[in-house]
């Protein structure tokens, strides 16, 4: 082996320039030991733990171990290829976290093993509910199927420890890194996820193989939970189990989420903590009072009595206080019932009801207009909903039952054209 071009990765860690894996990783480990600030206090340490952990990064990696030996530090920085790992997250690969379960970050605080666990994705479901159960509470049972770690390989994939291998293509890091050299000292780097071990890092020998789960890692699993519904409730409420969605190894599982979806009633409408309903009445009950029932959403039965003379106007709303939905999380305290009265008129009267409310209602009939006779032409008034109004067209040409025009000046569907004189 040729002398390399430098040799102060080599000398930090102690160890001669044809060192092998296994004793750089036993120097690292003694280098690490002794610098780290969690145990090294002096004022040199953290700096020194830096740099024995970038040494062991290039040196343990066979392509960026041979481009250092042959173009030193510089060859590295021109490739791309310098150190670019974070130092405390190489120190866990081997104590799996800090000093006293803490792990250490040389830029500044301490954190869990010196990087955070991958959290899953939650888990989501929207459940319909009535406005009955909103009003009530309520608790459904709701069966979901999740994966679990399997529990015979402990979601390893095989049956014993041994049974799982590092993966030598990669050297256990799940992706190949591929160098090429275009010009002196100058190179390319890209990584590609290893086909053997499929980005894993580690493979399972097919004699090792967990029967339970295939080498799965995890199963199928169904429960039942119970799903409760709170009082005052609103579509967008979510009820949720911490860390109860998918499991997989190495992950922290998400959560499952239950999002409420308030369904259609057929007589209250919700806004709020308040309700609204409609009431059809005549105009007897409009002019003269009368008693109605509501049965609310609990089965409770609510007597409403409007006293004669007290007039119903169309579509008046009037406010029952106290009546409406529960506060969520204050379901004591409560919203109000609104009710809109739709007053229906008789469709015709005969001329004895006529006689007869004339003279009931005589000082509140408008007064008859005064009109020339010889001056007023007289139109008819039809019965109409007000749906076609605004279907005619205000300009265009005549149809049936129109007057024809023959003037094209008259006949002309377009702008007004002025022409100067």
């Amino acid at each position: 082996m040729s002398r390399p071009k430098e040799t102060k990765y080599y000398d930090l860690l102690g160890v001669k320039p044809d060192a092998d894996a296994a004793t750089l990783k036993k120097a690292y480990r003694k280098a690490a030991m002794k610098f780290h600030p969690d145990r090294n206090k002096a004022p040199d340490a953290e700096e020194k733990f830096k740099e024995c952990s970038e040494a062991y990064e290039i040196l343990s990696d066979a392509e960026k171990r041979k481009i250092y030996d042959r173009y030193g530090e510089d060859g590295l920085k021109e490739g791309g290829m310098g150190p670019s790992m974070d130092p405390s997250n190489i120190f866990n690969a081997f104590f799996g976290g800090g000093f006293g379960g803490g792990g250490f970050s040389p830029f500044g605080g301490h954190g869990h093993g010196g990087r955070r666990e991958r959290r899953g994705r939650d888990m989501r479901y929207r459940i319909g509910v009535d406005l009955e159960d909103l009003y009530n509470g309520k608790t459904s049972k709701m069966k979901v199927t999740r994966t679990v770690i399997c529990k015979a390989c402990d979601g390893t994939g095989a049956k014993t420890k041994n049974g799982v291998i590092e993966c030598g293509d990669c050297e256990g890091k799940g992706v190949k890194v591929h160098v090429r050299q275009f010009g002196p000292g100058m190179y390319s780097q890209s990584t590609a996820v290893c086909n053997k071990c499929q980005g894993k890092g580690t493979y399972i020998k097919k004699s090792a193989i967990c029967r339970k789960c295939d080498s799965e890692c995890v199963l199928e699993e169904s429960k039942v939970l119970e799903v409760h519904i709170e009082k005052g409730m609103t579509t967008g409420s979510k009820v949720m189990f911490r860390g109860q969605a998918n499991e997989e190894p190495g992950v922290t599982p998400g959560d499952l989420v239950f999002e409420i979806n308030e369904t259609e009633h057929a007589t209250f409408k919700r806004k709020g903590a308040d309700l609204l309903m409609e009431k059809n009445i005549t105009l007897a009950d409009a002019l003269c009072g009368f008693d109605f029932v509501i049965t609310h959403l609990d089965g409770r039965t609510k007597l409403v009595s409007v006293k004669p003379g007290d007039v119903i106007k169309p579509n008046e709303v009037r406010e029952i206080v106290g009546e409406g939905m529960p506060i969520h999380k204050r379901p004591f305290d409560k919203g109000n019932l609104y009710v809109k009265f739709n007053v229906q008129f008789p469709k015709e009267l005969s001329q004895d009801k006529v006689t007869q409310l004339t003279s009931l209602l005589s000082n509140t009939l408008s007064p008859k207009p005064v009109y020339d006779e010889a001056e007023v032409e007289h139109v008819a008034l039809h019965k109409n909903e007000g749906t076609n109004f605004g279907s005619t067209r205000a300009a265009g040409r005549s149809g049936g039952g129109g007057q024809a025009y023959n003037s094209d000046e008259e006949m002309a569907d377009g702008p007004t054209v002025c022409n100067p004189s």
